[in-house]
């Protein structure tokens, strides 16, 4: 193990947040995995940016999280790459509708596997070789389950569950190993929906404190500082959201 190189995977880490923790952590001389699904172009685009920056320091793995026999391969990569593992940002998501009336068991497979299940099971697979490098673990959670969102019944359950899963880890993984979790607010709208429109927009962006949307660097930034910053911060929930969790009815 070098105790001067530092280690991170990234889950969903090929484009939007994902990306902008890649290359936050990145300019922080970490080597970065980068996981993704079917982002195929943006995840080689990606790493051949950052290995043009610091040869080798990038590599990319592409595997389906719903798929349970991907879990050790995904942490085995970065101890078959690098020989050892520092931190683990569990940032991949899926994201869409579900109302009562529409829910399905094959909505619940997605929504919870991607969101929770992953989280659990790759930090269950990582935990080993984070307490060799007394590393650390954030989620990528959601500020907006506190008031969950209306008809996207089973998300809210996955997030919400991401949350309690980042503070039952830290009592487990403690004190070697740090959890804490960053939940975004108004960041990105999502891609290809109709339902975010201007006049939403507008309408979030009213209910926000800052009377903004943030960017994705914003969410980088608070990762980096739990990750280096803050030694002494775990089980902790971060929202990055402009003061619109605390502000709205």
């Amino acid at each position: 193990m070098n105790k001067k190189k530092q280690v991170a995977i990234i889950t969903g880490g090929a484009k939007r947040i994902g990306a902008a923790i890649c290359r936050r952590l990145h300019k922080a001389n970490i080597d970065i995995i980068i996981h993704y699904k079917n982002s195929d172009k943006e995840a080689n685009y990606l790493k051949d940016e950052l290995n043009s920056i610091r040869k080798n320091s990038a590599s990319i793995i592409k595997a389906d999280l719903l798929n349970s026999n991907t879990y050790p391969l995904i942490i085995n990569e970065a101890i078959n790459i690098y020989g050892q593992l520092n931190f683990l940002i569990n940032n991949a998501s899926s994201y869409y509708r579900t109302s009562i009336k529409e829910v399905d068991e094959l909505n619940w497979n997605d929504l919870i596997g991607s969101n929770l299940k992953a989280a659990l099971f790759l930090s269950k697979e990582a935990a080993p070789f984070l307490e060799l490098t007394k590393g650390s673990i954030i989620n990528i959670t959601d500020a907006h389950i506190t008031n969950p969102k209306e008809n996207y019944i089973i998300y809210s359950i996955a997030k919400s569950g991401l949350s309690t899963l980042t503070k039952s880890l830290a009592k487990e993984l403690g004190p070697k190993i740090r959890v804490n979790a960053v939940a975004p607010g108004p960041i990105l709208w999502p891609d290809n929906s109709n339902e975010f429109d201007e006049d939403y927009q507008q309408k979030v962006i009213s209910q926000t404190m800052l009377k903004k949307v943030g960017e994705a660097d914003d969410i980088a930034k608070a990762v980096e500082f739990l990750l280096l910053s803050a030694p002494f911060i775990t089980s902790h929930i971060l929202n990055v959201d402009g003061g619109r969790s605390f502000s709205i009815d």
